[in-house]
């Protein structure tokens, strides 16, 4: 398994983790190589912010749509199967089928809606991912993962600049 290294500052509030993560795009890095870690929310500041779009609505609207036309065609197609005499009702119950189909629709868009989060997430993560103990204590980790050789040096001196606390590599 190879291993990459990382480059991360711990800051000691908010207000100084925003301008590490300022620092670190000024300095040209990918948003997606920006690590951010921290024991609790800072919703009021733009580093906790990272957007990704998901279809996850879709997914699941389309999860329902399989999964009530699974219901309906369960329910309709076990009633024709074993056709019973009726008594001059219709052969395919329709509040019984509703309550199948119902059910089978919701199911649907809930393990749709599971599998789209474990997927856009990342869950689970097998490898190791890069980690402090200080984050437990209240600091906020800001981080590079796997920068380019050329700029490590500077990466750190930005860090710095910012007003991390620490600076420190890791391999994960």
């Amino acid at each position: 398994m190879a291993t990459s290294t990382s480059i991360y500052g711990l800051f000691p509030d908010p207000a100084s983790a925003e301008r590490g993560r300022n620092a670190l795009h000024a300095a040209g890095v990918a948003e997606e190589k920006v690590l951010v870690i921290s024991d609790q929310p800072f919703e009021e500041y733009s580093f906790t912010q990272a957007e990704k779009k998901t279809k996850m609505y879709w997914l699941a609207a389309m999860g329902g749509l399989i999964g009530g036309t699974c219901g309906f065609l369960l329910a309709c197609l076990t009633q024709t199967a074993y056709p019973l005499v009726t008594g001059g009702m219709p052969l395919i119950a329709p509040w019984p089928t509703g309550i199948v189909t119902y059910e089978l629709t919701m199911m649907g868009a809930v393990i749709a809606t599971i599998i789209t989060l474990l997927v856009t997430t990342g869950l689970p993560k097998w490898s190791p991912q890069l980690y402090d103990p200080e984050v437990s204590n209240g600091k906020i980790l800001i981080g590079v993962i796997d920068p380019p050789d050329a700029s490590r040096a500077d990466i750190q001196e930005r860090l710095k600049r910012a007003g991390a606390e620490s600076v420190k590599a890791a391999s994960v």
